[in-house]
């Protein structure tokens, strides 16, 4: 099985982020082309500023295939050029944003055989354009990657933050506001006997004695009551697989950021991830703080996370040497990477999450696969688009997959399994 190791490495070569910075500013026009996860999507939203900034046009798009949408539209740009007439977007940029496959662009965020987060990539980029990248922003992203603020090369925008005071260790759950109940319940960084459910989120405050009013204080000790709590719930819910309370770790004692558009970094990264499958434009639109953005994409990531919940609330679910698979009921297939993320976080006995949808969604079979560490995924989803004529996107750790709706999810999943083997 191969191994794009695109996880974590040495910092942003210098020469590969001045290369782009000096493409992009000399260009009339810069299509950017990001992939939807949350890293890139953060990413994403430091380039779109700094391009802005810069006054050079821009365009963002985000999909699970951003190579091929850029190939796409540089053939049509080039198919649309009259005979013997000058293009007049002949000098403009294309940028693929993903640390997945990027196709043949040449401009790629991080540059190719860079292990590193996009987002840290973004921000180098941001600085040699002369803008400086908004740190919580990109530490947001970083977590999106699965990395821990202060790794993966983000040493110096943690530094930042905290120098700037932009950003507090303290105890608690990383959740996005104030709300605590309905936080607890909508998270997607965790996956609890109370997710998807609001109701049961309160119960467990209230047999804590914390307060669900979002404008009553709490303190330390209350935070860290609430922590230990949710921890142990996480840990002995009866799905949870072993790793489920290493998972949860990632989850506790937050990065508060008191001046951000969200309560913590944690929460942040939980709201861009869910931003990137449903309304990547509100993301970018956060990262100008356009009013209402804010609201906006809180109500987005509470409607994702539950039905992201409400999927994985009754899975049918089979263990293969190496895969886990989950038979899921949704009409929203956007949620599928988050439904295979928390499986594989907290429920797969087995390195590989699978989800497939027990129906077609619109004549359409679709799947999602999560892995920790770098398993090729991509590649796999990739096989499987070409042996049934359908569309494959993701990174080494994880892929999306669609299919046309007569192909049996048993198919399908025999499928994936053969080329996870062969990879």
């Amino acid at each position: 099985m191969s191994d794009s190791r695109t996880d974590a490495a040495a910092a942003t070569a210098p020469d590969a982020a001045n290369r782009v910075a000096s493409a992009v500013a000399a260009a009339p026009f810069v299509r950017v082309f990001g992939h939807a996860d949350g890293d890139a999507l953060a990413a994403c939203g430091l380039l779109a500023v700094a391009l802005r900034d810069r006054e050079i046009p821009f365009r963002v798009h985000v999909s699970a295939d951003p190579a091929g949408d850029a190939v796409a539209a540089e053939t049509a740009e080039d198919n649309s050029s009259g005979a013997g007439e000058p293009d007049a977007d002949a000098e403009s940029q294309s940028l693929v944003v993903s640390r997945g496959q990027r196709g043949p662009a040449d401009l790629t965020v991080p540059a190719r055989g860079d292990r590193q987060p996009a987002s840290v990539a973004a921000a180098t980029i941001s600085r040699e354009l002369g803008v400086d990248p908004d740190p919580v922003l990109a530490l947001a992203g970083i977590i999106a990657a699965g990395e821990t603020p202060g790794g993966a090369g983000s040493d110096d925008l943690l530094a930042a933050a905290k120098s700037a005071g932009l950003v507090e260790r303290r105890p608690g759950v990383a959740v996005p506001t104030a709300d605590r109940a309905a936080d607890l319940a909508h998270s997607t960084r965790l996956d609890a006997p109370f997710s998807g459910d609001v109701d049961a989120a309160g119960d467990l405050l209230a047999d804590l004695g914390i307060p669900t009013d979002s404008d009553a204080e709490i303190d330390a000790e209350t935070r860290t009551a609430l922590a230990s709590a949710v921890a142990v719930a996480t840990a002995t819910a009866d799905p949870a697989a072993p790793q489920a309370a290493d998972s949860v770790e990632a989850a506790l004692r937050p990065y508060a950021t008191p001046t951000a558009p969200f309560a913590t970094l944690g929460g942040y990264a939980d709201v861009v991830s869910a931003l990137a499958r449903e309304a990547p434009g509100v993301a970018v639109s956060l990262a100008f703080g356009a009013p209402g953005a804010v609201s906006e994409a809180v109500d987005i990531w509470r409607d994702h996370a539950a039905a992201a919940h409400a999927a994985l609330d009754s899975p049918t679910t089979g263990r293969y040497d190496g895969v886990f698979v989950l038979r899921v009921e949704t009409d929203r297939p956007a949620v599928l990477p988050t439904v295979a993320r928390l499986a594989r976080a907290y429920r797969s006995p087995e390195p590989i999450a699978l989800v497939v949808t027990d129906d077609p969604v619109d004549g359409r079979r679709q799947a999602a696969l999560a892995a920790t560490e770098p398993r090729g995924l991509y590649d796999a989803a990739a096989t499987v688009a070409r042996e049934f004529d359908g569309d494959a996107g993701g990174t080494p750790t994880q892929a999306t997959l669609t299919v046309d709706g007569s192909v049996a999810d048993g198919e399908l999943i025999a499928a994936v399994r053969e080329a996870l083997d062969d990879d």
